[in-house]
């Protein structure tokens, strides 16, 4: 018997005056009376044996317990209710996923092939939110990760299971309007790669986050290029492709990243000479056995991404 659970009427009355310092409020959001939350709360203090509120001439406030307690009782409500949710929608069959994913690969790479993977797993559903670092799955909602960083980075990460998508390759790209000019060529042969060295004489575009990028990229092609630290700065992939776009300059960018503006022609490749970067993307998950749905979804993943050991 868990004996120290309080009742979800409890959890919800609490949650609720947590949140506007209020029972009033509480009680009208809940529609209970004023008098049924005090005593559910009253309860919850008497069970937990800690005050959580503080009693003042204007209504309570939480105490740094019950402020702390709030948090994680929101959070255990918020899923509590997702999950209902869930089971309500799909009536048994599939379900959804909680993703955390780096959010230039979410929106560019992946968003882009939901729509296979709905026709393919009708009863998937995935919900995506932005994480950028290692957490730990016990403190969240999530059921995985898409993330993006280096194989000692995802060594280091606690408690998981790793599986490998793909490397994160650059190229140089940049608009044909900015070719055309930096390259005089014959009519026709304007969007041709051109070579290393003429990369080194075009206005580059740097990322903030890979600052040596394109000083890489030129030792790695045995280039001299002195102005290789200059250019300005973006934060962003996401960034860099509207720059590029916007003809300011040439961007080293995974092709991967920049599909729709490749198709469109916004955005051509420089010089066809790939490198392979320090970072990869992963799929990461806890690494407790995983459920049907995020099996299925972690190998229809892999499909996309490329991975040979899969039909």
């Amino acid at each position: 018997m868990r004996r120290h659970i309080p009742s979800t009427q409890a959890l919800a009355c609490f949650e609720a005056a947590g949140r506007h310092e209020s029972y009033t409020r509480a009680a009208q959001e809940l529609a209970l009376t004023q008098s049924a939350v005090s005593r559910q709360i009253l309860a919850l203090e008497e069970q937990l044996g800690v005050q959580l509120f503080r009693r003042t001439r204007h209504g309570v406030t939480l105490t740094e317990a019950g402020r702390h307690y709030s948090k994680q009782v929101a959070r255990w409500l918020q899923g509590l209710e997702r999950d209902t949710l869930d089971v309500m929608a799909h009536q048994g069959h599939g379900g959804s996923l909680s993703l955390a994913a780096v959010p230039t690969f979410a929106t560019r790479w992946l968003i882009p092939r939901l729509p296979q993977l709905a026709r393919e797993h009708p009863d998937i559903v995935v919900h995506i939110e932005t994480r950028t670092r290692p957490f730990l799955f016990s403190d969240t909602g999530f059921d995985a990760a898409l993330y993006a960083g280096t194989e000692e980075q995802v060594a280091n990460w606690p408690g998981v299971h790793v599986r490998m998508l793909m490397q994160e390759d650059v190229v140089p790209v940049c608009s044909p309007r900015l070719l055309e000019q930096s390259v005089p060529r014959a009519r026709g042969r304007a969007h041709q790669p051109v070579a290393p060295a003429t990369i080194a004489r075009m206005p580059l575009l740097q990322q903030s986050t890979r600052p040596y990028g394109w000083q890489q990229w030129f030792h790695a092609m045995e280039v001299d290029a002195p102005r290789a630290l200059d250019g300005p700065r973006y934060e962003l992939f996401s960034m860099l492709a509207v720059a590029a776009t916007m003809g300011l300059g040439v961007a080293l960018m995974p092709p991967m990243l920049i599909e729709a503006e490749m198709e469109r022609g916004d955005l051509v490749i420089a010089c066809d000479r790939l490198l392979q970067g320090e970072r990869a993307y992963y799929l990461v998950t806890p690494a407790q056995p995983a459920a049907p749905v995020l099996t299925a979804f972690g190998d229809w993943l892999a499909r996309m991404a490329g991975d040979p050991q899969l039909p």
